[in-house]
C-alpha cells in the first residue's frame, strides 16, 4: 500500500502517514526499522505494509516508494 510521509521524529523513530484517503495512521519505531530506513521527510511518498482492521490497524513496514 502507498502513502505519503506526514510526520517523523528522529529521536523516537516514529511518526504518522497521511494514507491515499487523506486518513492518517500511526506508525513505531519498530515498523521504521524493519524498512531500513534513516531518515523521513514530510510529503515523501512511501510503501506500508499493515495488519488488522478498523482501530486495531498498524503498520509493520515503512519504507520509501521507488519507481
Amino acid at each position: 500500500m502507498q502513502a505519503t510521509a506526514y510526520t517523523y521524529d528522529p529521536e523516537s523513530r516514529s511518526g504518522s502517514v497521511l494514507l491515499d484517503d487523506g486518513s492518517p495512521l500511526d506508525f513505531g519505531s519498530a515498523a521504521f526499522e524493519a524498512g531500513g530506513l534513516r531518515l523521513l521527510r514530510p510529503g515523501q511518498r512511501v510503501r506500508i505494509e499493515v495488519e488488522g482492521e478498523g482501530g486495531a490497524r498498524r503498520i509493520t513496514l515503512v519504507t520509501l516508494q521507488t519507481f
